[in-house]
């Protein structure tokens, strides 16, 4: 993670950089022993170094497990999902929030000038300690306001 430069924070404040990628053409059973090694819930899908789509647990449990399909002879480019939603370092995380809801998704891959830099995901957002400042700091605003309100109903009251 980056230090923050300006009051607006941005995805590549809280993408992480290491992002483990698979090939299109590798089988399902090959991606899901990535993802158990390596510990994560997805892995961005590329094709000739570029990225095209994302396969996660959720979709190998979909279109895999419950199909059934055989995971050895199933291809990752077969199951991942498509089209891939990415995002640029420079989004605002505000921004990049957003489209994860408008999108109904949970995981962004960051992409600068085609090529796959960071992937960002609503637990990056929530475990962020940057984001978790400016939480901190809208709950202070938000209590001062009520404190204020409160202070100037008992004033009124007072009359």
């Amino acid at each position: 993670m980056k230090l923050v430069r300006s009051m607006s924070l941005k995805v590549e404040d809280v993408m992480v950089e290491d992002v483990i990628s698979v090939s299109e053409k590798a089988t399902v059973r090959k991606a899901a022993e990535l993802m158990s090694k390596h510990e994560i819930g997805c892995m961005v899908v590329v094709k000739k170094g570029k990225p095209i789509g994302i396969v996660t647990e959720t979709d190998m449990v979909k279109r895999v497990i419950l199909k059934p399909v055989d995971p050895e002879k199933t291809k990752v480019g077969e199951i991942m999902s498509k089209p891939l939603v990415v995002v640029n370092p420079q989004m605002d995380v505000d921004e990049a929030s957003k489209l994860m809801r408008r999108q109904k998704i949970k995981k962004l891959p960051v992409v600068k000038k085609g090529r796959l830099v960071g992937l960002v995901t609503t637990t990056d957002l929530v475990r962020s300690p940057e984001v978790i400042k400016m939480m901190i700091r809208a709950i202070k605003r938000n209590l001062i306001k009520e404190i204020i309100m409160s202070i100037q109903e008992k004033l009124e009251l007072e009359k």
